[in-house]
């Protein structure tokens, strides 16, 4: 199979009261008993950085779900400084402190959106703050009925008036370097990935997207990389290994080498 050489594999590092978890995205809430958690860490956020490292897997993602974890987020990013993203509560007033902890990008969704609408002054002034390049915007969404996906914003529970589509990636293309999508319906869920959405994402977005959400093995891998004609990254987390689940981490590193390495062959697994 001739696939694209340009899709990427990208880490993650979920963080929840500072400790490095795999969760269903769609439960999420600010009551903690509601989140359904397939996975706790018994290390630390800075062994699975180390390891990325290691492994020269850059772009990967630190995601603070909620309060107490700033500080396992900045042992993350001094593990593999300039390697890792880091989001979750970002703000104009802290993106500089963060990128000056190690994060090559500041990932951000809830500061520029507020009562459901983009606050441009708000997206304006971030952007003085970190420039292009060091910004990436979540436009992490659930869809609706009609079969739109509307983004959503502190931690997936609140809808935007704000639709995935062509219009809105065209428009905030402008301010960072690449999107951060989380299909929040199959996030953690090892259940399929949102081919719509994948193919929605790929067709319409000017800049590369990460596209997250319901990865369980290699046939969901392989479709990411066709649908996405090689513009759509792509991140793992419940389906690893690493976090209790049957994906080779090991391997799907392997793999990622191989595409750079020969972008005309694919190397062959079994099913996960």
């Amino acid at each position: 199979m001739n696939l694209s050489p340009h899709a990427e594999f990208r880490p993650c590092i979920d963080l929840h009261h500072g400790e490095v978890k795999q969760i269903v995205g769609s439960t999420l809430s600010d009551d903690d008993s509601t989140v359904r958690t397939n996975f706790v860490a018994s290390r630390d956020s800075s062994y699975f950085a180390a390891l990325y490292r290691r492994d020269n897997l850059t772009g990967g993602h630190v995601i603070k779900l909620g309060p107490g974890n700033d500080e396992a987020a900045k042992r993350a990013l001094a593990a593999w400084p300039g390697g890792l993203q880091v989001g979750g509560g970002i703000t104009a007033e802290n993106a500089a402190g963060w990128l000056e902890a190690g994060a090559a990008q500041v990932i951000v969704t809830s500061y520029i959106f507020r009562d459901g609408e983009l606050r441009h002054d708000r997206l304006e002034k971030l952007f003085r703050e970190t420039g292009r390049d060091h910004l990436v915007l979540d436009l992490s969404c659930r869809r609706l009925p009609d079969g739109s996906y509307r983004i959503v914003t502190d931690r997936w529970q609140k809808f935007t008036d704000w639709t995935v589509d062509r219009s809105t990636l065209q428009e905030l293309s402008a301010y960072a370097t690449e999107f951060l999508v989380h299909a929040v319906d199959v996030e953690g869920k090892q259940s399929g990935i949102d081919r719509d959405l994948l193919a929605l994402l790929a067709g319409a977005s000017p800049i590369p997207c990460v596209y997250a959400g319901g990865i369980a093995g290699w046939q969901d891998i392989e479709t990411v990389e066709n649908i996405g004609r090689g513009r759509i990254h792509y991140t793992v987390g419940s389906a690893l290994d690493l976090f209790g689940g049957r994906l080779s981490y090991a391997e799907l590193v392997e793999h990622s080498r191989q595409r750079r390495v020969n972008c005309g062959e694919t190397p062959r697994h079994t099913s996960a």
